[in-house]
């Protein structure tokens, strides 16, 4: 007979229980996958950011290090490099708000480069906005990957549909996939679907994707109803 109270072994599996140590790889794709769609946008989209090989040469020397320090499962005592991924992220969140700036100017006020290039480009910047935010949610909620992995990690920044049901999903608990899946979504419903926001940056950086995704993709379609006209 356990000495726990029922209510706190409801609590434990409703709000989530200590994470495991999480292989670093599917995020690391991710990183790879932003960088590559970086280098497929056109010079007219990314010249606010200089040399064009300048920010994915960034983002490969601070992934590189992230790869050295710990190429395998994400560990406890691994928060110390979590700066190096706050870093990381921060550069593509940057790079790819200075692309989505200049592809509205460009779509609004005209470019050297055609209509239907321009409207192209913009599926590697909602992709990467995808990206990029499920890499937020990931890296911050509850404190990171590493300090989920505490018995006394403190209370959710997302809560999931398996947190709100006890029992649903025995020893569950979010990962990668997840918080990119809830990236997906916010992004294409413009809100938060079956994962809600708990606390106030989770609320702010949720809107903030919301509001790029909608913005994104109004100014391209009016784009691509002028040219099909």
């Amino acid at each position: 007979m356990s000495d726990v109270p029922p209510h706190s072994r409801d609590d434990a599996v409703a709000w989530g229980i200590e994470s495991h140590g999480e292989p670093r790889w599917p995020a690391q794709v991710a990183v790879l996958g932003a960088v590559a769609l970086q280098l497929l946008l056109p010079d007219s989209l990314i010249r606010g950011l200089g040399n064009r090989a300048l920010i994915p040469a960034m983002e490969g020397v601070l992934l590189l290090a992230l790869l050295i320090a710990n190429p395998g499962r994400i560990s406890k005592e691994e928060s110390r490099l979590r700066m190096i991924g706050v870093a990381l992220i921060a550069l593509i969140t940057v790079a790819n708000v200075v692309s989505l700036t200049e592809l509205i100017h460009a779509l609004l006020y005209g470019s050297k480069t055609g209509g239907r290039p321009l409207v192209y480009a913009s599926m590697p910047i909602w992709l990467t906005n995808v990206i990029v935010f499920g890499l937020w949610y990931w890296e911050l909620d509850r404190g990171g990957p590493a300090l989920r992995q505490e018995a006394n990690h403190r209370r959710p920044d997302f809560l999931f549909p398996q947190m709100s049901t006890p029992g649903s999903a025995p020893g569950w608990v979010p990962d990668f996939l997840d918080y990119l899946y809830t990236s997906f979504t916010n992004a294409t419903a413009f809100s938060p679907t079956d994962t809600m926001p708990l606390t106030a940056w989770a609320k702010l950086l949720m809107m903030l994707q919301s509001l790029a995704s909608l913005v994104t993709v109004a100014v391209v379609v009016s784009r691509a109803v002028n040219i099909l006209n």
